[in-house]
This record gives structure tokens, C-alpha cells and sequence, in this order.
């Protein structure tokens, strides 16, 4: 079967923004997509939903729908998530923890015309039938290296890469199924043509290796995307 998503340039999205300040500099430096980070019972980047929303706004405004602003969310109820969005107003949702099916359908009929974005943390084979599963019910899929299972949760953050492998039989089961492929997870200048060539994602995700003692770094960022592999 052809690839329906053949090779390209992946977009990048840059986490854990704290300020419209750091969303101007990564949309400065070639970022598409911005991740705005609410509650999480552990990781970093979370900022209160009241400056969630003002960033929205403000990529709006300045962008339209050029630029796509990602609420990461930890809610695992569609009316949790519904509330959470009539507030902060971004284009996407990041669901980095499970729903179950029946509350992904009512979310999708709750609110159509926002993407959702469903996180698979890769902790094994198995992950790629859950992530096959869930397809179906969202817009793309996310991989990251996350544990759900630990004593305090891991939702993200973690600056671990997962086996690429795994990643990528997910990323060519979702192809099939016409759904887009974030890869995230411990990306960086060093390795992400690597990545890129292992999994051939749609996008990128990426957070702490941009950052200097917490703040987004020109530098970091300018060599991240030279190192991204042209189209």
C-alpha cells in the first residue's frame, strides 16, 4: 500500500510555553505548534490556565490558525476536558492521559471543531495496540515516553527518548487509518534526524532540550531546526 503520509519536513511544536514572550521566539525559530501545559501530577512547563489563554489569544490574533496551540490536559472525563477548554481556547487538545472510548465520542461531538490529539506513552509492544485502538476516536496520535502506571504519574516531560521501533509500526498502522503521528520524547539537535528517519513522523514534539535553567534558548532552538532533515 502507498504511504499516505510520504516523507516531509516534520512540523515542530515547542512545550511547555510559558509566555506569549517564548511562543513569539519558537514561532521566531519555525515552530508551528505550541504546547501550553495545565495541571500534571508531576513534569514541567505547567502554567495556570488563565495564562494559557491569554497565549492562545494572543497566537491568534497575531497568527490566525497558521499557528496551532495545543492545550495539554490531564483530565480523563469529556466534561472535565469540555470545561477546560471553554476557558483556555486553544486549537488542539493534548489528552496525555486514557479516556475511555465512550467519553472520546462525546468530546468529539461536544466540540468539532477542535483537534484532538490523543498521547500513547510507548512503555512496550503493547503500546502499539492501544495506540491502533484509539485511533479511530481522534485526529492524530502523540507518542511520548511517559509511565501512567508510576506511583506519581508521568504524563509527559520526561526528556527520555522510547524504542523508536514501537513508534514506528504505530506510525505506519495510523497511516492506514489516515491519522497524523507527533512523535515526542527526549528529542534534540543530537538525534532527531535519527528519529526522523526511524519513525518519519508528520510532527515533533519536544520541550527541555531547547531550554536554558528553564527558559527557551535562541541558541538551543536555532540548532534544533538546523539539524531538522529537509524535505
Amino acid at each position: 500500500m502507498p504511504d499516505r503520509f510520504p516523507p516531509a519536513r516534520p512540523l515542530v511544536k515547542i512545550c511547555c510555553i510559558a509566555s506569549a514572550g517564548e511562543a513569539r521566539l519558537a514561532i521566531a525559530a519555525g515552530a508551528r505548534a505550541l504546547g501550553l501545559v495545565s495541571a500534571m501530577p508531576s513534569g514541567p512547563g505547567v502554567i495556570d490556565e488563565a495564562t494559557i489563554a491569554a497565549i492562545a489569544q494572543a497566537v491568534a490574533a497575531e497568527h490566525g490558525d497558521a499557528i496551532r496551540t495545543f492545550l495539554l490536559t490531564s483530565r480523563q472525563t469529556a466534561a472535565g476536558v469540555i470545561d477546560q477548554h471553554r476557558r483556555c481556547r486553544t486549537t488542539t487538545l493534548q489528552l496525555v492521559d486514557d479516556l475511555p472510548a465512550d467519553e472520546l465520542r462525546t468530546l468529539r461531538t461536544a466540540l468539532p471543531g477542535v483537534e484532538l490529539v490523543q498521547v500513547i506513552h510507548v512503555t512496550g509492544a503493547a503500546s502499539a495496540e492501544a495506540a491502533l485502538a484509539v485511533a479511530p476516536l481522534v485526529d492524530a496520535l502523540l507518542l511520548d515516553s511517559g509511565n501512567p502506571a508510576a506511583a506519581v504519574k508521568e504524563l509527559g516531560g520526561t526528556g527520555r527518548t522510547h524504542d523508536w521501533t514501537v513508534s514506528a509500526r504505530i506510525r505506519a498502522g495510523a497511516a492506514t487509518l489516515g491519522k497524523p503521528l507527533w512523535l515526542a520524547g527526549g528529542l534534540h539537535a543530537g538525534n532527531v534526524a535519527a528519529a526522523v528517519a526511524a519513525v518519519r513522523p508528520q510532527g515533533l514534539d519536544l520541550c527541555s532540550s531547547v531550554r536554558s535553567g528553564g527558559r527557551l534558548d535562541p541558541q538551543r532552538l536555532a540548532g534544533f531546526f538546523a539539524a531538522l532533515p529537509s524535505a
